[in-house]
Order: C-alpha cells, then structure tokens, then sequence
C-alpha cells in the first residue's frame, strides 16, 4: 500500500497495512534551536525515516495582495509590527511569547467591503508562476494532496480579520455580517478549488478552526449549526462532486461537544486532541469508530523522559487496534522536550506503527 492510499484509508477508517507515519505538526523555531545546540544537524526529518506524508497545494487562499508587513514602533523589548494579514500586534524581540493582538482589519461591514477588495477568487497571481510544474508535483508524487491549509476556516478566519472578542460579541450584535463574512469566504475557496481541481487529484480538504478552550467551544454547538454547518456542508458538496474523499478539521483545546457536528457536517478526520485540554482520543475511538483521529499524544509527557515517554505510549496503545488513528503529538513539539528524548519517542512510536 502506498503512502497516498494509507492516508485516506486512514482517513476513512478503513483497514491499512499499518498506520501512517509522518507529523503533521513540527517543532517550534525555538526547540529547533534547542536541539541544534544538542547536536541536530540538517533536516530533523531526515534521521527517522517518515512517509511522504501530506503536501498543501501551493495557492494563496488569502488577501490578494497582502497587506505591507511594517515596523510601527520599536521599544526596548518589544516591537508594535504590522503583519501582512493587516493585524497590528506587540511581539517580544526574542520570539518568545504569543503576540499581544492591538488592532485588526474588519472593524465594521465597511471595513469588510474594504477587505474584500482583497478576496477575488479570479485573481491570476493567486496561482505561481511555475503551476505546471507544481502540478506534476502533486499527480505524479506519493503524497496525499491537501487543498486549505492554517490560517483558513470560518470562525478561524474571521477571528484573524476581527479579533476574537469582536467575533465573538458579532454573533449576536451583528449576526448578518457574520453570516455575510462566512458565506462569502466558503464561496470564495470553493472558487478557488473549483480551478485547482481542473489540474489536480486532490485527496483532502483541510479547515482550520481553532475555536476551542480547555473548558470546550468558544460558541455554542447551536451557533456552529446556525452559521457554520450549511457552510460545511457546501464544502462536502464539492468534496463529493470532485471526488475528494476526506476533509479534515483542526481545532485545538477540548472539542468533545463538536465532535458529533462536526461528523454530520462530513468531516472524517480530526486534530491535534490536546490532553491538557482534557482530551482522550482512547475514550473517542470507542464513541466515534467511524471517525480518524490524529494526535493525541500528551506533548508534556515527551519532555519528562524515557519512562514517562513509556507510559504515554502504553496509554493511548489501544489507538493501533482499529483503523483510523495518526500517531502524533497533540501540537507543535515544545522546547522543553530534549533532541534526545524526542529521538527516543519517535523510535518508540516507530517500532509500534511498523512492529
């Protein structure tokens, strides 16, 4: 069986020759820099020997063009920049911390009309210029081929136009822009799409929410029904008439309560299961066997060395009993987690994927 075909085997939970090996989520710059002072050299990939994996279709989903990134002001510790999504933010010189959000494109329906002179599907320079080429890539090659990618979702999206208090106080004071603004954008990507798929055989459709906490959803199940599921629905739609087999969901923090929309809206696989967030993808496989599930895997147990490497494995081994399971972390891989410790969990995971 090949990568391509493990993958969305995988993704429909169907039987596999053995799970799918690969990450989905990498390390952070700053654990990168941590293991390279602990003797990794070159790419961290290249030492275990993973699958091909999953490869994003290389077009822009998002402002055409983007906004000028600029340095509005410099302080002693912190600079106040504007990034090319339009957001002003406060950042730490030394990357090590999230940015303080100040300001954000969409304040209003006019700022989103605004904003939309930025979102036209039709577009050329959406597309770069070598697209033939990249086309070979993607029908030729032996990665599954994903279209959408972060930062694209509809709550996700539109929290990075407004901000997540104005979003979240926008669903009940302006609920037709909210309406507004998700439509627009699902019509936009599928637009988009519509012309990737007349060059290539894609595998997957990918959304990036993030719209949870580590109590559950940022806004009720009835409010994703309202103004989220006709839109997801519009996605398994095309999904369906293109023969795109799976479409994929990311949202971090504990997502239980949307777990069964999501599955009517037709979303076969979910990611990362954050444990800290209360997650437990061995309580979900039995709930919900016809869901994939990747992720999953307490990150913080990684940092705490072989024995507790050893038991985190042990706990979530049930997961290789039934179809549907990516073994992998439940997010990016943290500094605090050694090269040594992590060499070692990746060999541990190894041996139970390939034993």
């Amino acid at each position: 069986m090949d990568n391509r075909e493990r993958i969305i085997n995988t993704c429909l939970c169907k039987q596999t020759d053995r799970p799918p090996f690969f990450f989905y989520f990498g390390p952070w710059d700053e654990t990168i820099s941590r293991w390279r002072s602990e003797g990794l050299q070159g790419d961290w990939r290249d030492y275990f020997g993973f699958d091909p994996g999953i490869i994003h279709v290389n077009v822009n989903l998002g402002y055409q063009p983007w906004f000028e990134s600029a340095l509005l002001e410099d302080k002693k510790e912190t600079q106040i920049v504007r990034t090319h999504q339009g957001i002003t933010a406060e950042i730490r010189k030394d990357g090590g911390s999230i940015p303080n959000y100040l300001d954000y494109p969409v304040k209003d329906r006019a700022s989103w009309l605004k904003l939309k002179e930025r979102l036209n599907p039709e577009n050329p320079d959406r597309f770069p210029p070598n697209w033939s080429e990249e086309v070979k890539k993607y029908n030729n090659g032996d990665s599954a081929v994903q279209l959408g990618c972060y930062p694209y979702g509809l709550f996700g999206t539109l929290r990075d136009m407004m901000g997540v208090e104005k979003l979240l106080i926008s669903f009940y004071d302006e609920p037709d822009l909210v309406r507004e603004m998700m439509d627009y954008l699902t019509d936009f990507w599928l637009n988009i799409f519509e012309n990737v798929c007349a060059d290539v055989r894609v595998d997957l459709i990918h959304i990036w929410e993030d719209m949870s906490g580590k109590t559950g959803p940022l806004i009720s199940p009835a409010m994703i029904r309202e103004f989220m599921l006709p839109n997801y629905k519009k996605i398994k739609d095309f999904a369906n008439k293109h023969k795109i087999r799976a479409i994929s969901l990311d949202t971090d923090g504990n997502c239980t309560k949307l777990i069964p929309l999501f599955m009517e809206a037709g979303i076969n696989l979910l990611l990362p299961f954050e444990v800290a967030a209360g997650s437990d993808i061995v309580s979900y496989r039995t709930q919900y066997p016809s869901l994939a599930i990747m992720g999953g895997i307490d990150k913080r147990e990684i940092a705490k060395g072989k024995e507790a490497i050893d038991r985190e494995l042990k706990r979530i081994s049930p997961m290789f009993d039934y179809p549907g399971y990516f073994p992998a972390l439940d997010h990016l891989v943290h500094p605090e987690i050694s090269w040594e410790d992590f060499q070692y969990f990746v060999y541990r995971l190894k041996e139970m994927i390939f034993k």
